[in-house]
Formats: C-alpha cells, structure tokens, sequence
C-alpha cells in the first residue's frame, strides 16, 4: 500500500523542503512574528537551509522553540508523570483529550525528547493545511495527514489507508504515534473518544479484537491546561452554534492555531496512563463488536479522566455552577479575583448575546473534567 500522499516528509527530503519553506513570503513573516528581528531571522534562516533530516531540525529548532518561545512565555511550567510505566525503546499508539490544535502535540514530542525518547509521528487533519507552508512545516515535523469530508466511498479507503499507515509506522517501523481521541477539539471541557475513531483503526486489524488492539499498544493521554487554550473562542463558536447556527470557516482555525500559540495558559501536565492490555480480554467478549468497540472508547475515557490534572479553576467553576462553596476554605481569594476577571474579559470581547449563558458555558468548561473524574470514580470501570 502506498502512503505517499498522506506520510510525513522523509530524511532525504528534508533539506529540500526546508529551502522551499525558506523562499516562501508566508513563512519568512512567520520567522519575522516569532523572532521580531531581523537578524535573527537570517541567523535562523542559514542554519535551516543547511538541516540534513528531521532529528536534527528536531533538535536544532523545534525543540529550542517550543520551549523559548512557546513554553517559557505562555506557561507557568511544563509537567508529566507516568512515562516511568513506559519502555522507551516501544512504540505506542498515543490517544489523548483534545484541547489545542497545535499545542497538544507539539509539547508532548517536547516532552518525549526531553525524557529521552524518539518524537513521536502525528495526525493532523487536511482542513487545517490552509497554506503550502503549513503543510510544508507539519510534514517536516512528522505529521501525517488524515483526510475529511470525502464522499462515503472515497472516505472509506481514505480510512483504510490512514489504518494501515499507523500501524505499520507502531508495528513494523517501531514509531509512536499520537492521534487525537476525537475529530476537533473538546469545547466544553467534556472529553470523549470517537467510536468512528477506533473503527478505523480496527479496519488494518488481521487478527482478533484483542490482539489487533494489542498490537498498537494504545496509552491514554491525559492532557490539562490552567487556563484553557482559546477558551473565549471555545465559548463564542459554542455559543453562537446554539444561538446564531454559526458555521465554522478555515479563518477560525488558523485563528485558533494563533491564540493557542500567543496567549497565557498557566500550568500545564501531562499524564501518561499504562498502556491498554489486560483490559481487551474482557472488552472483546462483548456481544458484538459495536459493543466492544464502546467498551474500549469508556476505557480510553477512563483513564484519561481519572489521570487528568484538576487546577483551582476547575474546582471553582464547579462550585459557581452549583451555587456551593465545598472548595471554599482551599481557593485563594486571589484565584477567585482572576476567575471572575477572566468571566468578564469573555463577555467583554464576545461582546454580543447572552453575558450570563456565556458564562454558564465557560464555567462548564472548567467544571466538566472534575465532574467527569468524580463519575469515574464511582464507576465499574477497571484502570
């Protein structure tokens, strides 16, 4: 099968397209946005002109970049935990909450790096590649390209192809690969893996349910930011979807890409869970495999609820939400002061509507994760 059309740029690649990024106008304003000069854009622009493969381009500028300009500027710090319950020298199938377009994979592969591990190849959707650039830049980054919106036959062998290019790059070519649990970002802090998700990546599976799924050692992953990534945005698309029939535009995801890059996100942790094993005896006796196939969705679910990081703010809005004070004596008066600032600073800059149901969306927003871990704690469900 061939995978050329959807696999990321290869080694040999590299430097050629990393030459045609530099004579692209659209790039070079890019650099000039990043690095605000112009020095540095020419400093920059000679070593990428002489990077020779992916590791390098890795190493050399990704990495430094995640961490100058979007970590050290944007966040309160960077935290994991669990990579202990992983061998570095496997692959695994990485299915995590889906909170930022580019942010969610970018730090876990700075994550992985810093602990010692190889990056990790990453799914990104064809809606998202609006300009050559884009396409250029994600490709040289490992990403590959997950088609949308095709006619049900073409969508089809999109599906196929994209199954058997994952497990190939997990099985044969021993690369994780990381894949969000749903088609776009959670908007109301609620997240739950896609049945359509996991449908498609039993479509390379020549073996049992268990074992295809074995094979891919799939690990949850929990991602959690403070403040969410363009979480006014999240608001105003939700919001005007409910009242307004708001259709979203290719304007609005590059939009996001943006904010979710500039703006504050305070803390930030990532939380490895144990990869998904023992647990697909018992999900595959299930009466048919629709069933089984939910069953490893609330598994995946699962997990990423119970290991997901709670901050005041999520602790906060539940209470706001249920007109009660139980986290009254452990929230600072100053976290209560920036909740109630960053309230007004949404309604502000929507601008238009409802102020009171937009704040009711955004306090849903931060509440769901602890409300979603609280139900998971009661449940059946086995970690």
């Amino acid at each position: 099968m061939c995978f050329d059309d959807i696999r990321p740029y290869e080694d040999q690649e590299v430097n050629h397209y990393l030459n045609v990024l530099l004579k692209d106008d659209l790039f070079r304003q890019v650099l000039f946005f990043i690095f605000n000069d112009e020095q540095k854009v020419n400093e920059i622009s000679a070593m990428l002109a002489k990077v020779k493969n992916k590791r390098e381009l890795q190493l050399q500028f990704m990495y430094p970049l995640i961490e100058d300009w979007i970590i050290k500027r944007t966040t309160s710090g960077v935290s994991y935990s669990g990579l202990e319950n992983l061998d570095k020298s496997k692959a695994y199938l990485f299915i995590s909450n889906h909170r930022d377009i580019i942010l969610d994979s970018a730090i876990l592969n700075y994550i992985v790096v810093a602990a010692g591990m190889n990056t990790t190849e990453i799914a990104i959707g064809n809606n998202l590649l609006i300009y050559d650039w884009i396409q250029h830049i994600v490709k040289l980054n490992g990403a590959f390209v997950v088609k949308r919106n095709l006619p049900a036959r073409e969508l089809l062998t999109a599906s196929k192809t994209l199954s058997a290019y994952i497990r190939k790059t997990i099985t044969e070519d021993n690369v994780s690969v990381w894949i969000a649990q749903r088609e776009g970002r959670t908007k109301d802090g609620c997240d739950q893996t896609q049945q359509a998700l996991l449908k498609m990546l039993n479509l390379s599976n020549k073996a049992d349910f268990a074992s295809g799924f074995r094979e891919l050692q799939i690990v949850p992953l929990s991602i959690s930011y403070e403040r969410e990534p363009c979480g006014i945005s999240k608001v105003e698309e939700i919001y005007k979807k409910e009242h307004e029939g708001y259709v979203k535009t290719q304007a609005d995801d590059l939009k996001s890409m943006a904010f979710g890059l500039t703006r504050p996100k305070g803390r930030v942790h990532f939380a490895f869970g144990k990869p998904i094993d023992a647990q697909l005896d018992e999900i595959a006796k299930s009466e048919n495999p629709q069933e089984s196939i939910q069953k490893l969705a609330d598994q995946i679910d699962a997990c990423i609820y119970r290991n997901y990081k709670l901050w005041p703010y999520n602790y906060l809005a539940a209470d706001m939400l249920d007109g009660k004070t139980k986290q009254n004596g452990e929230i600072e008066e100053s976290c209560r002061a920036k909740f109630s600032e960053l309230l007004d600073d949404m309604v502000a800059t929507i601008g238009q509507g409802d102020p009171e149901c937009q704040k009711r969306l955004f306090m849903q927003m931060y509440a769901n994760p602890l409300l979603n871990k609280e139900k998971v704690a009661k449940s059946k469900i086995l970690s």
